[in-house]
């Protein structure tokens, strides 16, 4: 993998498409293994890129955010744990993914810091399943005005989903 995640994606769309996109998350993942924190932080972005493309198969796209969640929870430093989140929320302006690939994030939500609790928050709501509906609402009280209004915006749009087409 090249020190720029973004050259290799654009590489990999016009080179040999979705067989170099695969094959760079598994580079990734591969790298994430043994790196140094900030090694790790860059296989996350190009994970990241790689999803935000929106040329992975649903089935390829889950299991890379299935991957993505243990290391969002995991006890590794903020800017890892952060990456990984942003990964999955990148993804999920891409893709919908059940409720049952993120939610570990759902019952781990009470470990995350407050600047994090945003991308939880929407990860959680971008899956349009009422399953995360109380998880969001419990953060409608929250202490930080921040945290309060992305989970108003979160449960908002959950609701407005779980109405269906007007």
């Amino acid at each position: 993998m090249k020190a720029d995640g973004k050259d290799d994606v654009k590489a990999a769309l016009t080179v040999d498409g979705y067989q170099r996109l695969t094959a760079l998350i598994e580079s990734a993942w591969q790298e994430l293994q043994a790196g140094d924190a900030g090694r790790r932080d860059h296989c996350l972005e190009v994970v990241s890129d790689v999803l935000e493309t929106g040329h992975l198969t649903q089935d390829d796209a889950e299991r890379a955010v299935a991957r993505l969640v243990p290391v969002a929870l995991s006890d590794e430093g903020h800017t890892v744990r952060e990456s990984a989140l942003h990964a999955i929320f990148t993804g999920s302006t891409r893709y919908r993914f059940p409720y049952r690939v993120v939610e570990p994030l759902a019952d781990g939500v009470d470990r995350f810091e407050r600047v994090l609790l945003g991308y939880v928050l929407g990860i959680l709501c971008d899956t349009y399943d009422q399953a995360a509906l109380p998880i969001i609402e419990r953060f409608l009280d929250h202490p930080h005005p921040e945290v309060r209004k992305e989970a108003a915006e979160a449960a908002g749009e959950l609701r407005a989903a779980g109405r269906g087409p007007e």
